[in-house]
């Protein structure tokens, strides 16, 4: 499935990982104005046994906390004791959104619409470039940790690029109630590393600013399933205790006028079609408009935003 290399000895900046270490480096991006140094920290571990190299990364958005908590806990309890291979873990990608609470950095740009990057352009393609500079030329795949953007809440879904088989199988192993194929968006990091080879998996679960405990679980639990499957791990893989559905077709549900918005199902329930998927009201208790669902199938996404706009993408759903 991946080659493996001759020489796995990691090297990121001036910092050598040979076989059989695990190293904590970083990689400098930028300056604040008082002149601290912003850089991003980068733990390494490197088994003695040749294996594919994995990256796991989280943070690419700074207001995404679920997968900064997962990789932090998944350090915390030293659970990346590989037998083989290389794992390369990233809980914060995008230092600047995240000191400021904030899915872009300070200059307003999104860091994932920025790949490949530019080492002379904004700061956003600055961080783009020298972390992709640095890192994709030595990894085989990528777990990339998201959360709904705004105040949106997916359920626990794997999106694969359609096409890349390595990436469809890995998504069902990971085994979040939800997997599909999603569209490359330019700019992106699973674009560029698409481009350059890898194979790149994006779990989305919860929403922005808000920990939300099944859906770190569930990427805990997820990750640790794609390492025993590409046999990075000893020991027995635990059962599964339920089976991903693979969505073939997916579509945004939107709102049909302006007002307060009532959401009449649970995120993640199965729904038919017909059937009343939520309530749009006018403030003055005189029209509301029933949400309709266009057809039976699953209810992934809620928008939690209370005072909805004509156009606003309120529910995402797939069968």
């Amino acid at each position: 499935m991946w080659e493996e290399r001759a020489d796995r000895t990691l090297q990121i900046g001036a910092e050598l990982v040979p076989p059989g270490k695990n190293k904590l480096v970083k990689i400098d991006i930028a300056k604040l104005p008082t002149g601290t140094l912003i850089d991003i920290p980068v733990h390494v571990f490197n088994s003695k046994n040749p294996g594919p190299v994995v990256l796991l990364q989280a943070g690419l958005h700074g207001d995404e906390i679920n997968g900064v908590e997962t990789l932090r806990r998944m350090l915390a309890d030293k659970t990346l004791n590989i037998c083989r291979g290389t794992v390369i873990v990233v809980p914060i990608l995008n230092v600047f959104g995240f000191i400021h609470f904030s899915r872009d950095v300070p200059d307003g740009k999104d860091v994932n619409r920025s790949f490949p990057g530019s080492k002379n352009g904004s700061l956003a393609s600055r961080i783009a470039y020298n972390y992709a500079n640095e890192l994709l030329p030595q990894i085989d795949i990528a777990i990339d940790l998201h959360t709904g953007g705004g105040q949106r809440h997916n359920h626990p879904q794997v999106r694969y690029t359609l096409g890349d088989d390595n990436g469809k199988e890995l998504a069902e192993v990971f085994n979040a109630p939800f997997y599909f194929s999603s569209k490359l968006i330019k700019g992106s990091f699973r674009n560029d590393a698409y481009k350059k080879g890898k194979t790149v998996i994006v779990y989305e679960a919860g929403e922005s600013m808000r920990f939300d405990g099944d859906s770190i679980a569930i990427a805990c639990q997820g990750i640790t399933n794609v390492l025993h499957h590409l046999k990075m791990l000893e020991g027995v893989k635990d059962a599964k205790t339920s089976v991903s559905q693979h969505l073939i077709m997916t579509r945004w549900v939107r709102a049909p006028r302006a007002g307060m918005f009532i959401p009449k199902v649970k995120n993640g329930m199965a729904i038919k079609k017909g059937e009343i998927m939520g309530i749009i009201s006018d403030t003055y208790a005189k029209r509301s408009k029933n949400i309709i669902a266009p057809n039976s199938g699953f209810v992934f996404c809620i928008n939690n935003q209370a005072v909805v706009n004509q156009g606003d993408a309120i529910f995402h759903i797939g069968q």
